[in-house]
């Protein structure tokens, strides 16, 4: 954490850890303003659990969560208000300081000159020229011209990002490429079932973001607060313009906390988990280690969702812990399920229904998690059966693994990109938008109806490539996407039931059926999975090398 002053009395920085408190304190600080909305990282503590740390120190807190793109007047007289009230010296943070810094210049517009703003500004290491032109355009950022112009930019430096930028200069060297992401550290996050079983360390799932961004590839590390596509700009925050003659986006998906009440309140404690965090996913095993009776609940959303297949691994993981210490018969496991199914492609249910029965797990269909009371240990449930009202259910539990709701990234659904469900809106096939023709997406963030899993991914970019490629050269699309999708389900430790699908519910196996049968229990899916599948990802999809992701042409009859 570094803290930078603008003023005597204010203070700016990225997101900041409830551990950090103490320092925050001892530096003098009396105030802290969250400019962050909730549920921006995978990585991220919510703003309840800073708030709880900060009135431990005697710290005042507020928030007031900007949307990227959405910094308004009223915001920054809000801020400005909120400086006011608060004990200072206070401390601003967001995801890097810039949201922050933006409302800190629009806020002393009137009150200090251009260049005394800028001077400040620049001495803690933000470039506010974009909100300087934005103040002189009468509120209005300019995107005629741009502060930088390349070939491709890429919004969002996740597996889809950084993976297209490699496959992008495996295929031509010369490309101009940007990635805009304001993260620091890159996150391996198929790994994260395994933290919270209790086989993958936590630290070796994370990299720094320098060490992944392709050789020749432009990092900037920003945010993005809006898309102008009808002149070929990207904004950031800070006002900032990059111009484009193509563009990928591929930011990844929103994880909406706050819409399950109580659930902010409590994670991290009361015995209530989430592998869905990076901070979370070690808890889970700890609350497995340590569980000899009671009642363990597993959570799953309404889809869309990341790895679908991620809330019934934690499950079984954790019920194969409780068999192999033999307290399995005194821990009830009840599967909360927001669908009406176990799993979407049936030819993998078989097998999956004899790890329910192994585990003497209860399958709840049709229950949405709608609240939580971490300390009393109770959660309440929607159901929602077929032709039936819904019914309010509460539960207890000793322990809770929660999968929370999960949306596109708010500076995507408020874009001109997003359909009306507020996804990146494209042709399923070619991964091309549908109405701006210079502009592709993949990963989590499009709406093309397949599995959101790093997988998917892996065979996406590739395709991207191919097909930006093809326009650069003058044609037409020549890469096809069929839907396909991975999700390797951890019904025991030493065994896995891959799950490999398309578009459909199409079965799409890698492997001939006699080596790998991806609809039994399998110990070679194990092994793919925990040993071979980290290198395919760090050294192979990140690094542009295409294996097991060669793109599917398109035939023409």
């Amino acid at each position: 954490m570094e803290m930078k002053t603008l003023t005597a009395g204010l203070s700016v920085s990225a997101q900041i850890l409830a551990a950090d408190m103490q320092a925050i304190k001892d530096a003098g600080f009396r105030g802290i303003i969250c400019n962050r909305p909730d549920g921006e990282g995978a990585d991220q503590p919510t703003f309840d659990e800073i708030a709880k740390a900060a009135k431990k120190h005697g710290i005042e807190a507020v928030y007031q969560p900007i949307t990227p793109g959405k910094v308004s007047d009223d915001d920054a007289d809000a801020f400005d208000k909120a400086l006011t009230e608060l004990p200072g010296p206070v401390l601003a943070y967001c995801r890097t300081g810039t949201r922050s810094t933006t409302l800190w210049s629009l806020g002393q517009a009137d009150k200090r000159t251009l260049a005394d703003i800028l001077a400040a500004t620049k001495a803690a290491g933000y470039d506010m020229g974009g909100v300087v032109r934005r103040i002189v355009n009468g509120g209005k950022t300019q995107t005629d011209t741009g502060d930088a112009q390349y070939d491709i930019v890429i919004v969002g430096a996740g597996a889809g990002g950084i993976a297209a930028a490699a496959s992008l200069k495996s295929r031509r060297e010369n490309l101009e490429i940007a990635i805009i992401d304001p993260a620091d550290i890159h996150y391996y996050q198929p790994g994260w079932t395994m933290v919270g079983g209790g086989i993958f360390d936590a630290q070796d799932t994370a990299r720094t973001m320098g060490s992944l961004i392709p050789k020749g590839v432009h990092w900037i590390k920003s945010a993005v607060a809006a898309f102008e596509p009808a002149n070929n700009a990207v904004i950031l925050d800070g006002c900032r313009v990059v111009k484009y003659d193509r563009l990928i986006v591929c930011p990844g998906i929103k994880l909406d906390w706050h819409k399950i009440d109580g659930l902010v309140d409590t994670l991290g404690q009361n015995g209530v988990t989430s592998n869905y965090r990076y901070d979370l996913a070690p808890y889970t095993w700890e609350l497995v280690e340590n569980m000899k009776s009671g009642r363990a609940i597993f959570t799953q959303p309404p889809m869309p969702i990341k790895c679908a297949g991620a809330p019934q691994k934690a499950m079984y993981l954790s019920g194969d812990a409780w068999h192999r210490r033999g307290v399995l018969q005194n821990i009830d496991i009840q599967f909360n399920n927001a669908g009406g199914v176990l799993f979407g492609v049936k030819d993998y249910v078989p097998a999956l229904m004899d790890y329910v029965k192994k585990y003497d797990a209860t399958l709840n269909f049709f229950h949405t998690l709608v609240a939580v009371d971490g300390p009393a240990k109770k959660a309440w449930f929607d159901v929602a059966k077929p032709d039936t009202p819904v019914e309010r259910v509460e539960m207890d539990f000793d322990m809770m693994h929660v999968c929370p709701p999960q949306t596109a990234p708010d500076f995507i659904r408020v874009s001109p990109l997003a359909d009306a469900a507020g996804w990146v809106d494209v042709d399923q096939s070619t991964l091309r938008h549908k109405t701006f023709d210079n502009i592709w997406s993949l990963g989590d963030v499009m709406n093309a109806p397949n599995a959101k899993t790093a997988a998917a991914a892996r065979i996406q970019a590739p395709i991207v490539a191919e097909n930006i490629m093809a326009d650069i050269n003058g044609g037409s699309p020549v890469a096809q996407y069929n839907g396909y999708g991975s999700c390797p389900l951890t019904v025991e430790r030493g065994k896995i039931v891959l799950a490999e699908f398309g578009y459909g519910g199409t079965m799409l196996p890698s492997f001939p059926k006699a080596l790998l049968d991806g609809t039994k229990p399998t110990r070679a899916a194990w092994f793919l999975k925990e040993k071979m599948l980290p290198p395919v990802y760090w050294k192979g999809m990140l690094k542009g090398r295409e294996w097991i992701a060669k793109p599917e042409k398109i035939t023409v009859s």
